[in-house]
């Protein structure tokens, strides 16, 4: 692992800055050209078994967002994590660690996927179109449905936080002081009961949290493996 170098620290380093800088010009673009749903259709992630899934989607899901406040607080929790890392790894390092947690997350939430939509392809295989168009058509748009969003990339950068500096203290709220490697546990068992539960109308994809927060922590495992003992 690298060291903090004294007068080395950035608030915003070069891939962070960037990262923010994409993922806005993104949700701009959303915002002016996808009233017709091209960007969503062609550049969010779609489940395997749907007629929009496309390869590519795995990383260009990780820059559309689904409303301002969905971009704000990850591109601010971004920030709030991923610069101390840059800082610590500098930007190749880093850059190459967010995209795999991306990947992660993605392919977590895809097999998440691939096993729940499973029975709703299997039913619509012996619907008649002709007397059961409603049903093939609420089958049809929740195959269909597209996931985007960085959070599973973020939670990599959370989860990595956590591990390197487990007694650093994240005010929740900007009010309360929890340690970040309490905050760490907390949120990931939130994440793992609120995806085993599969509440309807749930719309967050906490499988890619979890995905992209496990491939996050094995990553900083082993490249921390000859330096167990140190963490700031």
């Amino acid at each position: 692992m690298a060291e903090i170098r004294p007068g080395s620290f950035q608030v915003l380093p070069t891939v962070i800055k960037n990262l923010l800088i994409i993922n806005v010009i993104m949700f701009l673009a959303q915002m002016a050209f996808d009233r017709e749903g091209w960007m969503s259709m062609n550049l969010a992630l779609h489940d395997v078994h749907s007629v929009f899934f496309k390869p590519h989607q795995l990383i260009t899901h990780m820059f559309m967002h689904g409303g301002w406040d969905h971009l704000f607080f990850n591109m601010f929790a971004l920030w709030m994590f991923g610069s101390t890392l840059e800082n610590v790894w500098g930007p190749k390092r880093f850059l190459i660690f967010y995209l795999l947690c991306g990947l992660g997350a993605a392919f977590l939430h895809l097999t998440t996927l691939y096993f729940q939509h499973a029975p709703l392809i299997r039913e619509a295989s012996t619907l008649n179109p002709l007397f059961e168009e409603e049903r093939l058509r609420e089958i049809y748009l929740r195959i269909n449905e597209p996931t985007v969003g960085a959070s599973g990339a973020i939670f990599g950068c959370l989860a990595a936080f956590g591990y390197l500096f487990p007694n650093s203290l994240i005010f929740l709220y900007f009010l309360f002081p929890i340690r970040a490697k309490w905050f760490v546990i907390i949120y990931a068992g939130l994440e793992l009961w609120l995806g085993i539960r599969n509440s309807a109308g749930d719309n967050v994809a906490h499988w890619a949290h979890l995905g992209g927060a496990l491939v996050g922590f094995l990553l900083v495992f082993y490249w921390n493996r000859n330096n167990r003992r140190r963490f700031y």
